[in-house]
């Protein structure tokens, strides 16, 4: 199946003293960056995300540390995706589905988007049904 999002395996660099994970973001997306921020301090329940874009916004989300689902829809249906912090990515574009769950409570996810905050929240889709009828 080709999915519209891709997960990465990212690469891992032990030193003496420390553990390294470079990425290069050109190895894992075509946008320019214009917002990063991050989530963190699960209460372990924590359940957040859950919307898409639709058009404007593509994501790229590292697990910087812990574990989570991202649950992923392109369209053909739920797909939850196991990360593990920091070996793991996922490049999330706009119309797909997407929303976090089972956070550890260590869990730290850094998130790099194409867009600007826009607190009018006009490109995003809230209804799971909704986007699914746009999807088709």
């Amino acid at each position: 199946m080709n999915t519209k999002y891709k997960v990465f395996s990212l690469k891992n660099i032990q030193a003496p003293n420390f553990l390294m994970t470079a990425m290069e973001l050109k190895d894992y997306i075509n946008f320019p960056v214009k917002r990063i921020y991050l989530i963190s301090s699960s209460s372990g329940e924590c359940m957040t995300g859950n919307h898409a874009h639709k058009q404007d916004e593509d994501e790229l989300f590292v697990m910087v540390q812990g574990t989570c689902i991202i649950n992923v829809d392109d369209g053909s249906g739920m797909t939850p995706v196991e990360l593990t912090g920091p070996k793991s990515a996922i490049y999330v574009p706009h119309m797909v589905w997407h929303g976090f769950s089972n956070m550890s409570p260590d869990a730290i996810i850094l998130a790099a988007t194409s867009t600007n905050y826009d607190p009018i929240r006009a490109d995003y889709i809230n209804d799971y049904q909704e986007f699914k009828e746009l999807a088709k």
